[in-house]
């Protein structure tokens, strides 16, 4: 049943947005940058198919995989479809605006729509998140679905995560209150000369 995620969906809207924090504006604007063994491209469905350990880059966005393929409509935006290899996962990380943080999933396949800006994980799928180079999230389920503009996940389990028993899994690392500034050191003691052996007034 549908409503029975909600408390999911509200922990990790909470628990991952960190606050306002939300993936990096700018990379919507970045030009898309692929590399691959081999490319198809149709002119007439304006789509081109990358194979070949691909590599695609734009702006803070990494995505790997086998295969990939990108789709461009008359405005402009790009749409991808992410496939792994046999018995792999295809990868994608891209930074969180304004913050030393980093969300970074797997899938069979993963689709991309910059549009919408979402990010599907399809099959296996696996989604973390980095403060730096420590992990404090992550999510196992069937289907994870990351929306980039409002940093909402939301995760369905299902026979295609036998990683999770079918169930979807969470580990959600604690949030403190911020830490509080610490004092200011105190100064050193002044030592006073004294002008007598023990110590005493003359």
């Amino acid at each position: 049943m549908k409503h029975s995620y909600v408390p999911l969906l509200l922990s990790l809207a909470l628990a991952l947005s960190g606050g306002l924090a939300r993936a990096e504006k700018a990379d919507r604007n970045k030009p898309m940058n692929i590399e691959a063994d081999a490319l198809r491209y149709d002119d007439l469905k304006q789509t081109s198919i990358f194979t070949g350990k691909v590599v695609l880059t734009k702006g803070t966005i990494v995505i790997r995989g086998a295969r990939v393929e990108v789709r461009q409509d008359p405005e402009g935006y790009q749409f991808g479809v992410v496939t792994a290899e046999p018995g792999k996962l295809a990868f994608y990380r891209q930074k969180r605006e304004g913050v030393d943080e980093f969300i970074e999933g797997e899938g069979e396949v993963i689709e991309y729509d910059s549009k919408a800006d979402r990010v599907k994980f399809i099959k296996r799928a696996e989604l973390r998140r980095y403060r730096g180079a420590s992990l404090n999230d992550e999510v196992v389920g069937s289907l994870i679905t990351y929306d980039n503009g409002t940093d909402v996940f939301s995760v369905d389990g299902g026979p295609t995560s036998p990683a999770a028993g079918g169930r979807v899994r969470a580990v959600l690392a604690p949030r403190g209150s911020a830490s509080a500034p610490a004092a200011p050191a105190q100064p050193p003691a002044q030592l006073r000369q004294s002008t007598t052996l023990d110590g005493g007034k003359k």
